[in-house]
């Protein structure tokens, strides 16, 4: 049996145990890897992901790493890979959501400009049919947009909504 190979587990078929591997005449001796246990892998992403999180400041990379945790722990508990995944994309899903609620909790309030709320009088129309109007404030003439029903005579009394750029964004009503 010239070029046959043969494998002789010797008695054991553990992870990591010599296999003696025949080939024609000669035998030679392989070790072969230990396979890597999946909650091993689960576990060693999550404390990578951990650690990254502690030197990029940010909370998501922190529930990712969790997850991972959590998958490892299902994995670890005896759960199939599936489960272990899903697990660990519950929690996942779960922390980004509440991450970014508690982050835009978190943002500032955008401000009201100064303008907000200060009368403006008309002076006349630009273009009444889309609501364009040139109104006097802080003795100077700015474009408006006219919001609601303005009557239009000159000297009115408008309420600045907004600000768009250089155009004042008015109304009739004084805003709360």
């Amino acid at each position: 049996m010239a070029g046959a190979r043969q494998v002789n587990l010797g008695g054991t078929n553990r992870p990591g145990a010599g296999v003696t591997e025949v080939v024609g005449w000669t035998s030679r001796t392989r070790i072969s890897a230990m396979p890597l246990d999946l909650s091993l892998a689960w576990l060693i992403a999550g404390f990578i992901l951990i650690i990254v999180e502690l030197m990029t400041g940010t909370f998501y990379l922190l529930v990712l790493g969790i997850a991972a945790l959590v998958g490892a722990g299902v994995g670890y508990a005896g759960g199939a890979f599936v489960w272990q995944t899903v697990a660990a994309a519950i929690v996942a899903v779960a922390g980004l959501v509440s991450v970014h609620r508690y982050k835009r909790t978190l943002s500032p309030k955008r401000m009201q400009g100064l303008d907000f709320g200060q009368p403006a009088a008309f002076d006349s129309w630009v273009n009444k049919s889309a609501g364009h109007a040139r109104v006097k404030y802080r003795d100077a003439l700015w474009d408006a947009q006219v919001a609601g029903d303005a009557s239009g005579e000159p000297g009115e009394i408008l309420y600045i909504t907004s600000v768009d750029g250089s155009t004042l964004k008015v109304s009739k009503t004084r805003p709360a």
